[in-house]
């Protein structure tokens, strides 16, 4: 006889059913769907084995990331090991929701794994009713640690999503494509636009930014003098080119325009050159980004190909696990099909057409060097996927590498073998991992000291603060007396120099003036005298 016993995970723990009457449920199905709806019938079917709560929060975590890996967690092992008949004369069957986690339960404990039937039926009832089922468990408890382990699980994901970083550097070189068609068109309306009042400027000025910048600062063409040659040379940097805008100007077939038409078509420019000073910032961004995330990648192919090829490939991760024959044509699948349907010869090469090597490779090698490249490419790819600290070590060496390989196929001369080249990448590698933790570790030590000092002045601050408080609150009253002495003494200067006879004083008022009408007195009688004397 088959005794069935069912796991369900659910965000409150593991739960282990009893099934009762396997094969009668195994051959009335229909039936079985029916009564799952119904509590009552449900239950006489269906009786709690065993249930283990999860004990917080982040234990739930680590569980459903182990099954959502197909991984049996340790508190899983415990649990069925604890509650699952495994001996016994009945043939104990364990009924699993998922296939995955079935098979890493079946080569764990040696058992028979159900996974479909009837075990699907049980586990949808399960799910309806568990809050019934298991004792203290209420519905509202059940679906609030249903919505935090949602929550907990998703943000998790997010968290270590291993393409990340790959995904700026995926929108910066979209973005940098789209602005390249944008710039392009926008150019080309400015050049027909433009074209009707000066049409020579087309001829004498072919790329894009500049002819836009050159149409914001000339305007009517008319106006154009000897005092603009400076202005235009800043822009066109020659100044035979200037001077031959200025005699294009003088001498040009165009149409007058209105004023109206030309602050459009200066509107319009400017436009359209912010928009090239934005590319090149925006350029500038993703060659940061990719020294951050792709070095090697960086330093072999340069930024905007490796940009290139990561975005194709989805992530960084997904183009480490490229073979080399699969990265030498990326981006030509369309030709690579049509030449399997067509039988004709398959492309050499995809995105990496537009490094430098295989330009510089004469038309027989051309193929033979993008299949170099691309094996480089993987090697340097799967480095900066794996490794710790990004370097540009091995990148570096591996263009080496490539440059020698063309020297070889036009010169023939023999470049060195890859295990010496290896070799000393791995040296040279392990001395900038220590430099660059040798630093990390000088800036920690900085940031604490910074910390150090910033509690101890708050420290002493707090200190100070008390104590300047306390002698404030004993010299207030000092000062507070010094001042109104002073505000009085200015005031009854004040009073006896404009008033100084009234008849209501008080004693120090009447003092004070008493005081100022005497002091001159002696003053005068000696000068009397002096000249007295002089007389005589």
């Amino acid at each position: 006889m088959v005794l069935l016993h069912v796991l369900f995970e659910h965000a409150a723990g593991y739960a282990l059913f009893a099934v009762k009457e396997v094969e009668e449920i195994g051959m009335l199905l229909p039936q079985v769907e029916e009564s799952v709806l119904s509590l009552g019938k449900f239950n006489s079917m269906v009786s709690l084995a065993a249930f283990f709560p999860f004990k917080s929060a982040q234990a739930a975590l680590e569980n459903m990331n182990a099954i959502s890996e197909g991984v049996v967690h340790a508190d899983l092992k415990l649990f069925l090991e604890t509650n699952l008949p495994l001996s016994g004369k009945k043939k104990a069957v364990l009924g699993v929701s998922d296939a995955k986690i079935g098979a890493a339960l079946q080569e764990e404990f040696s058992i028979s794994i159900q996974t479909g039937g009837a075990v699907v039926e049980i586990t949808r009832g399960v799910r309806l009713h568990f809050h019934s089922l298991v004792k203290g468990l209420t519905a509202l408890a059940a679906s609030k640690a249903q919505l935090g382990l949602g929550h907990s699980y998703s943000r998790a994901k997010v968290k270590f999503n291993v393409n990340r970083a790959d995904n700026m550097i995926i929108q910066s070189i979209a973005l940098l494509d789209q602005l390249d068609k944008d710039i392009n068109t926008f150019s080309m309306r400015v050049r027909e636009w433009y074209g009707y009042h000066f049409p020579e400027l087309i001829k004498i000025v072919t790329e894009n930014s500049m002819y836009c910048r050159l149409a914001q600062l000339i305007g009517n063409r008319k106006e154009l003098s000897e005092e603009s040659l400076e202005s235009l040379e800043e822009v066109v940097m020659d100044s035979a080119k200037a001077q031959a805008i200025l005699d294009a100007s003088r001498s040009s077939m165009g149409m007058d325009i209105s004023p109206i038409d030309l602050i459009n078509i200066e509107r319009f420019s400017n436009r359209v050159v912010s928009l090239a000073a934005y590319r090149l910032e925006l350029q500038e961004y993703l060659r940061s980004k990719m020294s951050q995330v792709a070095p090697n990648l960086a330093a072999l192919i340069g930024e905007v190909v490796g940009a290139r090829l990561i975005s194709h490939a989805g992530s960084l991760t997904n183009l480490a696990k490229y073979p080399a024959s699969t990265v030498q044509i990326l981006g030509a699948e369309k030709a690579l099909f049509r030449a399997l349907k067509t039988r004709g010869n398959t492309p050499k090469y995809g995105l990496i057409f537009h490094s430098t090597f295989i330009g510089r490779a004469a038309a027989k090698n051309k193929g033979r060097i993008s299949r170099y490249l691309a094996n480089k490419c993987t090697i340097a790819s799967r480095i900066d996927c794996f490794s710790d600290l990004p370097t540009s070590v091995f990148g570096d060496k591996l263009r080496g590498q490539v440059e020698e390989r063309l020297s070889f196929y036009e010169t023939g001369e023999v470049p060195r073998k890859n295990m010496d080249v290896m070799k000393e990448a791995v040296k040279e590698a392990t001395d900038v991992a220590a430099e660059i933790k040798r630093k990390l570790e000088k800036k920690e030590k900085k940031r604490k000291k910074r910390e150090k000092k910033l509690q101890e002045l708050a420290e002493n601050g707090e200190t100070n603060g008390e104590a300047e408080e306390e002698n404030g609150e004993v010299d207030t009253p000092v000062a507070k007396k010094k001042k109104k002495r002073q505000v009085a003494e200015e005031t009854e200067e004040a009073v006896a120099v404009e008033t100084p006879v009234k008849k209501k004083k008080r004693k120090s008022e009447t003092l004070a003036v008493e005081e100022t009408e005497e002091l001159p007195e002696p003053v005068m009688s000696e000068k009397k005298k002096k000249k007295k004397k002089e007389a005589d």
